[in-house]
């Protein structure tokens, strides 16, 4: 029994279920909204939006370092040519920290959206409900720590502002993976979880029996 058969709606806020009538939840405010199928739509904008953003954040340079003017040289670093410099210096753990929150978590998070918003509200056993609520609320946890890369770059921007002598300036595929997050986190946060659970069947098969 799930609460949209109950006769029940929950609030996507504080999780209270009320009586499919109320339209405002009476412990927080928030509008009561039975869960829909047509929500996906803004699940499937706002991770295309992510995408096209997360292509010019693996293209162009992340960082770029200048020293003495530029006279010593200076250099562009994009994400991936990041942790391959970083191999090469030996920082392995720095390198894997970068590779896992700036290439691994973006793809894996995009393929897993794309996943439920597939999977949403079609048949499936209990078990396979919590398994998708579980990878639903992995994705939602592991957000937050996906700019590790823009954190980095805002960080040495502010602190290496030598001059003429050594300056670090973020490059426009800062902006990009920021935003390419930021789409990203709005995405998952649009998708209903209530529709995980519309795909159950109405009873059991020991009950059947």
């Amino acid at each position: 029994m799930t609460a949209h058969r109950a006769g029940l709606v929950g609030c996507r806020a504080c999780g209270r279920v009320w009586p499919e009538a109320e339209t405002t939840c009476a412990r927080c405010g928030s509008a009561l909204m039975p869960p829909d199928r047509r929500s996906l739509g803004a699940v499937w904008a706002w991770l295309l939006a992510g995408l096209i953003f997360y292509i010019p954040a693996n293209l162009f340079p992340m960082l770029r370092t200048s020293t003495l003017g530029g006279l010593m040289g200076s250099s562009e670093s994009t994400i991936l040519g990041g942790v391959i410099e970083l191999i090469h210096y030996g920082s392995w753990g720095i390198a894997a920290i970068v590779f896992v929150a700036s290439i691994v978590v973006p793809i894996s998070k995009f393929v897993v959206i794309i996943w439920l918003a597939r999977v949403a509200g079609r048949p499936a056993t209990t078990r396979d409900a919590h398994r998708r609520l579980v990878i639903y609320e992995i994705v939602e946890f592991i957000g937050r720590w996906s700019m590790i890369d823009v954190f980095v770059v805002a960080i040495l921007s502010a602190l290496v502002q030598l001059g003429f002598v050594a300056s670090i300036h973020p490059g426009p595929a800062a902006v990009s993976f920021a935003l390419s997050v930021a789409f990203t986190m709005l995405s998952a946060q649009s998708f209903d979880p209530r529709l995980i659970w519309r795909g159950l069947p109405l009873r059991n098969r020991k009950e059947h029996e």
